[in-house]
């Protein structure tokens, strides 16, 4: 429940063979931190990295729990796709609002996001592909700020695990 199938860097590491590979056919995609900093800057190569996932076929939906639907909606503009503000992850409902966008079925279907207890929890319980990214910033909001001590220590367990599984 709290692991992610695929912990990575950045937006950007998510390859069209790593999609093809586990049949995903669709991303819902999180926003603060994973898309943006908290500072409204979008990272070099979010924007290509998104247009060439389209490009492949790939269809992308944003979901945030994010309240500002000015900011949602201006990052869902820069990369051309779909959005959902005030997803109110981990309840399901956001991410099966943004799977009848994306018109596929929950397998196909990757979620990205920086933060386990939303982004991650709520792929996992919705039969969706979890992908966990880096945060692009070490700042934070308060709330989240209080859970990354105990994201850390998943995140730990899981690599533990990951490397005892390499080791079989």
């Amino acid at each position: 429940m709290f692991y992610p199938k695929v912990y990575l860097n950045s937006v950007k590491d998510i390859t069209i063979n790593l999609l093809n590979e586990n049949n995903i056919k669709g991303l819902i995609l999180d926003v603060d931190n994973t898309l943006i900093s908290l500072d409204k800057v979008m990272p070099e190569g979010v924007k290509e990295w998104a247009n060439e996932m389209k490009k492949k076929g790939i269809k992308i939906c944003i979901l945030s729990n994010s309240n500002k639907m000015e900011k949602v909606e201006a990052v869902a503009k820069i990369i051309g796709v779909p959005y959902i503000f005030f997803g109110k992850k981990p309840l399901k409902s956001g991410f099966f609002r943004a799977r009848d966008i994306l018109k596929l079925k929950e397998t196909e279907i990757a979620v990205v996001g920086d933060q386990i207890f939303t982004d991650i929890i709520g792929a996992n319980r919705c039969n969706m592909f979890s992908i966990l990214v880096k945060p692009i910033e070490e700042k934070d909001y308060l709330i989240t700020k209080i859970k990354r001590p105990l994201e850390k220590f998943i995140i730990k367990r899981f690599e533990k695990n990951l490397k005892r599984k390499k080791l079989k």
